[in-house]
C-alpha cells in the first residue's frame, strides 16, 4: 500500500514515530511503477492500529492522514452520484491497499465478486482472507486477466497520484476496457482544482521528501476528453482531502 498522508515528509516522520515503537520501519515495494516507492508494512501498521484501538481503515485517516472520515465521506458522495443504486454484481478496485474503500463499497452494494490488483503481496493476501476478494497478478499498468467488458464498478483511490503519467494512462484505457456498458468508472486524480496558489505552496514546501514524482498531477479536461473517445461520460465530480491538499474524484458511466 502506496504511503500517501500528510504530505510526504511529515506523513513519513509521523509514521516512522509510531513504527518505531512496534520495531518496524518503512520498506520499500518489491513492485514499484510510480515514483513513490515505499510503502507501509502490513505487520507494522496493523499493530499501530491496534495499538491506537482503532479499525486500519480509521488508523490511516485518522492518525496517518490527519483526514478523520475521508473515506466515509468519499463512499457518501458516490453513493449521491448513485454509484451503488444498480447493485453492482462486479466490482474491480485498483490499488485498495489497507481496503478501507473496499470494506465500505461491500456494505454498499454486496457484490457476486470483487477482483483487487494491488502490488504489495501482505496486504493483498489479507484483503484476500479476511473479506473474501479476488487478488489477480498485476505489473502494476495493466488489468489484462480481467475479460472485456466484465466489471460493472471500476474504482481507484488515492492511486493515480503517485503513479508515472504512462501507467495511469494505461490504467485509464485498461478502466475502460473492462467496464461493461451501463457501468462505472470512479478514480481520484490531482486536477487543476486541486493546484491554486495556496496549495502550490504547501505542496512545493512541505512535499517531496525525496520523492519529487508524487504527487503527480492529471489535467482534467484530458481525463474527461480520453474517457470521452472511449464511450464514457462524466456523472460529476468533487473534492476530497490528501496530503496536504486535495485531489479530484471523477465519476465515469460507460455508454450502452
Amino acid at each position: 500500500m502506496r504511503a500517501a498522508g500528510k504530505g510526504t515528509s511529515a506523513l513519513k516522520a509521523g509514521v516512522r514515530r509510531v513504527l518505531a515503537r512496534t520495531g518496524f520501519d518503512i520498506v520499500r515495494s518489491t513492485n514499484n511503477r510510480g515514483g513513490v516507492d515505499d510503502f507501509i508494512p502490513f505487520e507494522a501498521t496493523m499493530r499501530a492500529a491496534r495499538s491506537a484501538g482503532l479499525p486500519v481503515g480509521d488508523y490511516i485517516d485518522e492518525v496517518m492522514n490527519k483526514t478523520p472520515g475521508a473515506t466515509a465521506a468519499t463512499i457518501d458522495e458516490l453513493r449521491g452520484f448513485g454509484v451503488f443504486d444498480a447493485k453492482p454484481e462486479v466490482v474491480l478496485e485498483i490499488g485498495p491497499g489497507s481496503g478501507r474503500y473496499l470494506e465500505r463499497t461491500l456494505k454498499e452494494c454486496a457484490p457476486g465478486r470483487y477482483e483487487i490488483y494491488e502490488t504489495a503481496a501482505p496486504w493483498a493476501d489479507y484483503l484476500v482472507r479476511t473479506f473474501g476478494v479476488v487478488a489477480r497478478p498485476t505489473a502494476g499498468s495493466s488489468l489484462a486477466p480481467t475479460p472485456d467488458a466484465s466489471v460493472d464498478l471500476v474504482q481507484a483511490h488515492k492511486v493515480f497520484n503517485t503513479l508515472t503519467f504512462l501507467a495511469t494512462a494505461r490504467y485509464f484505457f485498461e478502466m475502460a476496457r473492462v467496464t461493461r456498458p451501463g457501468g462505472r468508472i470512479v478514480f481520484d486524480v490531482m486536477t487543476e482544482a486541486c493546484l491554486g496558489p495556496d496549495a502550490m505552496r504547501a505542496w512545493a514546501t512541505e512535499g517531496g521528501d525525496g520523492h519529487d514524482s508524487y504527487p503527480a498531477a492529471m489535467p482534467r479536461h484530458t481525463c474527461v476528453e480520453l474517457f470521452a473517445t472511449l464511450g464514457c461520460t462524466l456523472d460529476g465530480s468533487f473534492l476530497a482531502p490528501m496530503g496536504v491538499g486535495s485531489t479530484e474524484v471523477l465519476v465515469f458511466a460507460k455508454g450502452t
